[in-house]
């Protein structure tokens, strides 16, 4: 029972909210009250008509109007030949002036009339409540008034009604052309519209006020009936409506401060609400309080049947059938309003078209039919709005109609192909698929192959090449270039679903495939923008709004359809492109290789009859390992980088970091050098010895190592003359002579040849005895080790600021 007292109430509201379309709709039929070229001007003067008839006046302001008129006035009199006398151009100035001053009052009315309806429309149910309930109780005080003085016009051309029911004259009253029974329904009239307006007004209520309504509506009717002068008779209905509008006038005065108030809540809960939510958010939740679809298809249905009894009451013959409907759809679209009515209709339409088709596919997925019902919506009415067709002769308007349709019909075609193609691509991966879906899916992608090729074979045949017939081709073909090409895909996945080896050139094909389609695509994209910027130049100039609307459509079609899409595609190429490189440069397994392995693909669990090898020793799938580094260029398994990407800049530093650790390394080996030999020869003659050598022995070997190391350390330190080996790349290196100060890291090459002599002779003299011995040698180790592992560091460092990590890992 609520669900049915939900759904009575929703059509109350429905039907309450269409009065206001109809004073909309009303006024848009005669223009907002501006002339145009069907409505003369109300003067016979030949140069105030052709004044009038210019429709630049509309958009000018006074004063340009008055010099316009004064100019074309001065043509037309000197094409007849001279001037006028200055009483007939006072007279056309003033029947001017008139002209322009009503046109500019109705005008303002009739914007004020379209305010005012469109306020009404949008507000809420309890307020919309209120208006009727006051609009219908000053309708019941005029339509009293039309009843009582339509009733005192019988009753004063008849006999006295008094008297007959005094003389209780039963053959006059019950007499069917008498005066009685011709008075009786507006008596009964008169009763039931006091009563309702007692019942709905909402001027103070008071119980005496209350009852005296009814007799209120009655008083005329009743004055009639007794012998009283006819002036009394004749206002008598006037006196009667003056208490009923001095309630509605109350009830006027002490609601303007909530009307007011209302409009400030309102528009004070649109701006908090847009503010938290957003616009959209707002304007989608007004359509849905208002229930804008419906009210459209209400107010369209009813404007329908108005015209078609219109039509059967004008009508003396039967009518035909073909030409109703034709007179029907060209009424339905000739006002803004209308075209909105129409544009809801066919949303319904389309919308229930999609349901169909998915009922038919067995698709459980109703999003898209949605979509199909509002984007067919949007589309018709845009292209009724840049063809101009509420502008149009009727005989104009109906073939644009019919071509509008035309072209949402090839839409609906593109919006069908959106439903099946991904039924088609999930079918035909299932291994054990229903024959009955497969059966109805392929039914369907021949409908949408033999219905664009029959309407373009019925187009061609009857008419003519036109810019509008090759729009309707383009959408057509590029609807059979889809489904063939879903179809080919289609076949392609149903062949690799029954093949029992992994198939590796799968891929290639359906991206050879939908690049065919999708750059079919592109060029008719770009052929319709062409085609429109024609229509624009050539076709569009009588329709400045159409054409304006054009041009944003064509700007909107140019960025989607064209920029990104060509973006987007080349992008994929791109990604392509590269992944390709990468793969090619990877080894390929040996048949050896892959029976040794003897796994699957880590990317699609499939068995492996040739693999690529990564740099981390992993085996991939060439077009897996495609497709995953399309994502990204680590490896799936351990996440290391599978090839080496390195930018020039990048290189070029890797290059200067390898050269200045070459240079470093060579500085560090003389050090070495002329270090460790000293050590070596200091444990092997304690070794020989056995013990402490004397002086003789320790002095000779020192004196034969120093020769050589004396040389050696000064070749050291002549190739480092750029370079200080006790300051190698801004470290400091801690001296190894014990008693000698090492020199600073900004010293000359001098200075480092000094002190590494004086290095040299330290450490030849040191070993005097066998533990002092013992020690420098012990010191030369730590000293190389410590620079070794400094220069390291240091080189660590400035690769890791250029190079990846990954790459550095590698180096080292």
């Amino acid at each position: 029972m609520s669900v049915v007292r939900t759904k009575v109430l929703g059509l109350v509201d429905v039907i309450m909210r269409v009065p206001s379309l109809f004073i909309i709709d009303e006024i848009l039929k005669i223009s907002m009250g501006l002339p145009n070229s069907s409505s003369p001007p109300p003067t016979q003067s030949a140069a105030t008509a052709a004044v009038t008839s210019s429709e630049s006046l509309v958009n000018l302001t006074v004063n340009a109007s008055v010099s316009v008129a004064t100019n074309m006035l001065d043509a037309a009199a000197a094409a007849a030949g001279g001037i006028g006398s200055p009483e007939d151009s006072l007279k056309d100035d003033i029947e001017f002036y008139k002209f322009i001053s009503l046109t500019t009052l109705k005008f303002l009315l009739c914007l004020f009339g379209c305010i005012s309806a469109a306020c009404v429309f949008m507000l809420w149910t309890r307020h919309l409540v209120i208006v009727y309930m006051y609009i219908v109780s000053v309708g019941l005080i005029f339509l009293s008034y039309w009843s009582n003085v339509s009733a005192l016009s019988v009753i004063s051309d008849g006999p006295s009604l008094l008297e007959d029911i005094l003389s209780l004259n039963m053959e006059r009253l019950l007499d069917p052309g008498g005066v009685a029974l011709s008075i009786l329904p507006h008596l009964l009239a008169q009763w039931l519209m006091g009563v309702i307006f007692a019942y709905i007004h909402l001027g103070p209520k008071y119980k005496i006020i209350q009852k005296a309504l009814p007799f209120s509506f009655l008083m005329p009717l009743f004055l009639a009936m007794l012998p009283l002068p006819t002036v009394v008779l004749k206002h008598s209905p006037a006196f009667a409506a003056i208490l009923p509008l001095v309630l509605s006038k109350i009830a006027l005065w002490s609601s303007s401060f909530d009307v007011v108030k209302t409009i400030l809540n309102g528009y004070q809960h649109a701006r908090n609400f847009a503010s938290n939510f957003g616009i959209s958010a707002l304007i989608e939740n007004e359509w849905q309080r208002l229930n804008v679809p419906c009210v459209l298809r209400a107010f369209w249905t009813l404007r329908l049947l108005e015209q078609l009894v219109s039509l059967l009451v004008a009508s003396d013959v039967p009518l035909r059938f073909a030409a109703t409907i034709q007179s029907l759809l060209v009424s339905g679209c000739e006002t803004l309003t209308a075209v909105l009515g129409m544009t809801s209709i066919i949303s319904l339409i389309c919308h229930y078209i999609g349901k169909a088709f998915q009922l038919f596919l067995l698709s459980e997925d109703y999003d898209e039919d949605k979509s199909i019902g509002t984007v067919s919506a949007i589309l018709f009415y845009i292209l009724a709005l840049q063809t101009g067709l509420t502008s149009l002769t009727p005989d104009k308007r109906f073939v644009r109609l019919c071509r509008n349709l035309c072209l949402l019909i090839t839409a609906l075609l593109h919006f069908l192909h959106n439903i099946v193609a991904p039924i088609l691509m999930s079918l035909s991966a299932a291994r054990n698929p229903s024959r009955k879906r497969h059966a109805r899916a392929l039914m369907v992608c021949a409908f949408l192959l033999l219905t664009p090729v029959g309407l373009l074979s019925i187009l061609w045949s009857r008419h003519s090449p036109s810019t509008w017939l090759l729009a309707v081709t383009a959408f057509s073909v590029e609807v059979i270039v889809k489904v063939l090409v879903s179809l080919a895909t289609y076949t392609l996945f149903l062949l690799d679903a029954r093949r029992q080896t992994f198939w590796e050139k799968l891929d290639d094909y359906v991206y050879y495939i939908r690049a065919f389609g999708n750059s079919v695509e592109f060029c008719f994209g770009i052929f319709l923008f062409f085609n429109g910027a024609w229509i624009l130049i050539f076709e569009s100039a009588t329709i400045p709004v159409g054409g304006a609307i054009r041009a944003l459509m064509m700007c909107i079609h140019a960025y989607f359809n064209i920029w990104c899409e060509a973006r987007a595609g080349w992008g994929v190429f791109m990604k392509r492109r590269t992944a390709v490189h990468k793969i090619s440069s990877l080894p390929e397994a040996t048949p050896q290789q892959l029976r040794t392995f003897d796994d699957v693909c880590a990317i699609c669990y499939q068995e492996m009859t040739s693999a690529k090898i990564t740099r981390c020793k992993h085996y991939f799938h060439g077009v897996c390992l495609r497709k995953w580094l399309y994502v990204q260029d680590r490896c799936p398994l351990c996440h290391e980088i599978i090839m080496n990407q390195d930018t020039p800049a990048e290189k070029g530093a890797v290059e200067g970091s390898a050269a200045v650790a070459a240079e470093d390394e060579a500085i560090l080996q003389a050090n070495v050098a002329a270090v460790v030999p000293v050590g070596q020869g200091i444990l092997q003659n304690s070794a020989v010895a056995g013990a402490a050598p004397d002086a003789s022995s320790s002095s000779s070997v020192n004196a034969s190592s120093n020769s050589s190391n004396s040389s050696i350390m000064a070749a050291a330190a002549s190739s480092s003359t750029s370079r200080n080996p006790l300051s190698v790349s801004g470290f400091r290196i801690p001296s190894t002579a014990s008693g000698s100060s090492t020199s600073s890291s900004s010293s000359s090459s001098s200075a480092s040849s000094s002190s590494s002599s004086s290095a040299t002779t330290t450490m030849a003299a040191a070993p005097t005895s066998g533990p002092a011995g013992l020690g420098s040698s012990e010191t030369a180790a730590a000293t190389a080790a410590a620079i070794s592992q400094i220069i390291r560091q240091h080189q660590h460092q400035q690769l890791r600021s250029s190079v990846d990590r990954d790459f550095l890992d590698e180096l080292e």
